[in-house]
């Protein structure tokens, strides 16, 4: 009988496979995308309010076209949705598909900094308030979402972002599903919870991610409920449930309320290179530690995250005295 009819497609035994499709299916078209405008109180710049999303060059969930439009790929709590965002004289159009797509508009605003006051930053130093000036569209994004923030901070934890970018994007676009609506070529969203628990560890070794993180991982996805529940809590109070999930520390929590709260105190402390690019802009010292940037931002209380944001736009940082650190790929042991 060998031969005589097609093989049926079957799920592979491997945890964390897929379903062959067979081939000549035609793919449905998407339908109707939902629309919602709104018109900003001041500058908006979509680039600098959404970049701190965007997980490296190649990240499937984020892309950035040339006609100025943004593409996200998120896992709402309403199921997998893809958003598109322009700009326009004044006013943001906002363009979502799948289930998650009211979800998505819905929080539109909030996304695109509406509840975050820039007003209440005074520059204390010159560079800053010259920075502003230059830069009156920034806004501190609020996704309202905790774990996509979450796993790609705890994949940057002690390697260089290269490293972190390729592993995200590996992963992602392995376990994701694909986009829904017409979004641009390979783009997908994030796996859910239950899918990250299942890729098997030979999966998070190729993709240069070692078993301390791969575990860190681990251990937040089995409490995912419990951590998304902290974006209704003050990023403060926020930060330290994450902080009960062993292998999150306070650099983690901080880069995840950054995006997911707006949080715009919320300084980021264990960075290699933040404390000498802080110390270096306000007080011309390179080899400022935690502690000697967390006293130069003191005066900015309340606002040291849009200060430190303030300082990386600014431009103004020390020279190289070393070469990169050497880009390690675990993978291939």
């Amino acid at each position: 009988m060998a031969g005589r009819f097609p093989p049926r497609p079957t799920r592979t035994s491997v945890r964390g496979g897929h379903v062959a499709v067979p081939a000549g299916v035609p793919r449905q078209a998407p339908a109707p995308a939902r629309v919602r405008t709104w018109v900003p109180d001041g500058p908006l710049d979509l680039g600098l309010v959404l970049g701190p999303l965007r997980r490296g060059p190649g990240d499937p969930t984020f892309r950035a076209l040339p006609d100025g439009s943004v593409w996200r790929a998120s896992l709402t709590p309403a199921g997998p949705g893809t958003l598109r965002v322009t700009g326009r004289a004044g006013e943001i159009r906002g363009e979502a598909w799948g289930p998650g797509a009211d979800w998505l508009l819905e929080r539109l605003p909030e996304m695109l900094g509406a509840d975050d006051d820039p007003s209440a930053f005074v520059p204390r130093h010159k560079l800053l308030a010259l920075t502003r000036h230059r830069r009156p569209g920034l806004r501190l994004t609020r996704t309202g979402l905790v774990l996509e923030s979450l796993i790609p901070s705890i994949l940057e934890q002690k390697v260089t972002t290269g490293e972190a970018y390729r592993a995200w994007r590996l992963l992602v676009r392995k376990y994701g599903e694909p986009a829904p609506g017409p979004a641009p070529e390979r783009m997908s969203v994030m796996p859910a919870p239950r899918t990250w628990a299942l890729i098997p560890s030979w999966e998070w070794h190729r993709a240069g991610v070692d078993d301390k993180r791969a575990s860190t991982v681990l251990r937040a996805v089995r409490v995912a409920a419990r951590l998304e529940e902290a974006v209704g809590m003050p990023p403060a109070a926020a930060q330290e449930r994450l902080e009960l999930v062993s292998g999150i520390g306070p650099w983690t929590s901080a880069e995840t309320v950054q995006r997911s709260h707006g949080a715009a105190d919320a300084v980021t402390v264990g960075d290699l290179h933040l404390p000498g690019i802080v110390g270096f802009a306000l007080a011309g010292d390179r080899h400022a530690d935690d502690a000697v940037m967390l006293s130069l931002l003191e005066p900015y209380a309340g606002q040291r995250h849009r200060a430190a944001r303030l300082i990386l736009l600014s431009g103004r940082v020390p020279g190289r005295r070393a070469p990169r650190m050497p880009y390690g790929d675990i993978g291939r042991l």
